[in-house]
């Protein structure tokens, strides 16, 4: 079964551009025009950049024209601070690409996402570690020039519990304190399991909160805050046909040698698997979401990361060796 016909048919979004362009990649069999890929293997992380440049990419790939930067470190879920020191460090790097700082930038941190439920915690985990400095600057201005810039920080919580939209409080926030720049933090679905709590991704394109388990809510992005906003993600859960289809590709992979049921496993039977799968997951209507057990380490170990790195990146005060001492 094709894995663009499993992400149609059963309403999937991939929230990772780089799992969307191997897709789009495998189905042409060749790269597609407005689309550039770069990729950089370091010994703690492996880098994939993606840029679409042109109307003609921004289409095939279903995105804005922009940066997404995906950085793959399987040590995110070992418990090892020095790795994720490294990692932090590297994010840092690639996050201050999508800036063009000056001394007097402001900036406004937002934890998306509903603290009540882990797997969509970890924008609020994440504005819980961030050294948030606006208010100083009204009491001690000379002693912070120089050293840090201004950084306000929310968790605004979701539709359901508050009763509005999240943009709507975001625009709101954004014309009173008129940031220049915007960060957005939200766990995102992945479309492989290897990928949950192992990946981040970096997008200069803003984003659209909901978007990879069905929710679509009204975008953060230039056009409807005013100012540029950058989006960093997650994967903390995969839609269960993903699990599905695995396994039936695995079933068939290992009974290959098997003459009568490799045969069974082609185009022509491929909506029959389809009903056998949209019945399994039919209780749920097909929107059943996938978290691992050990969620919750995984968020706070995440959040720490990307806390460091906006931290880093944000204040030329805070220099590598010292970064970890601003955490709460």
């Amino acid at each position: 079964m094709e894995k663009a016909n499993l992400y149609k048919n059963m309403n999937i979004y991939l929230d990772l551009a780089v799992e969307a362009h191997d897709l789009l990649r495998g189905q042409v069999e060749s790269e597609v025009s407005g689309i550039k890929r770069q990729t950089e293997t370091l010994p703690e992380a492996t880098v994939t950049t993606i840029t679409i440049t042109n109307a003609q990419g921004e289409k095939e790939l279903g995105r804005p024209q922009g940066n997404y930067i995906t950085i793959d470190a399987p040590a995110i879920k070992d418990n090892n601070y020095e790795a994720h020191k490294k990692i932090a460090k590297i994010l840092a790097k690639h996050l201050g690409k999508l800036f063009d700082f000056r001394e007097d930038t402001s900036l406004l941190i937002v934890g998306l996402g509903n603290w009540q439920a882990t797997p969509d915690a970890l924008g609020p985990r994440v504005v819980e570690k961030i050294l948030v400095t606006r208010h100083l600057f009204h009491y001690t201005p000379e002693e912070m020039e120089g050293q840090m810039r201004k950084v306000s920080a929310i968790s605004p919580g979701v539709l359901g519990l508050t009763g509005i939209e999240t943009a709507e409080i975001i625009r709101g926030l954004v014309e009173h304190v008129k940031p220049d720049y915007v960060i957005a933090i939200d766990a995102l679905a992945a479309g492989a399991l290897e990928r949950i709590g192992t990946t981040i991704q970096l997008a200069d394109t803003g984003i659209n909160p909901g978007s990879g388990i069905g929710n679509h809510r009204k975008g953060l992005n230039e056009q409807t805050l005013g100012c540029k906003v950058i989006a960093i993600g997650v994967p903390t859960v995969v839609n269960a046909a993903v699990i599905a289809h695995k396994t039936i590709e695995e079933l068939f992979g290992q009974i290959e040698t098997e003459p009568g049921l490799a045969n069974f496993y082609n185009a022509q039977n491929e909506k029959a698997l389809m009903k056998v799968m949209q019945k399994a997951l039919s209780p749920f209507q097909n929107n059943l979401m996938v978290t691992p057990k050990e969620i919750d380490d995984l968020i706070e170990q995440t959040a720490k990361i990307i806390a460091n790195s906006i931290n880093m990146s944000v204040h030329p005060g805070i220099s590598a060796s010292n970064f970890e001492t601003y955490l709460h």
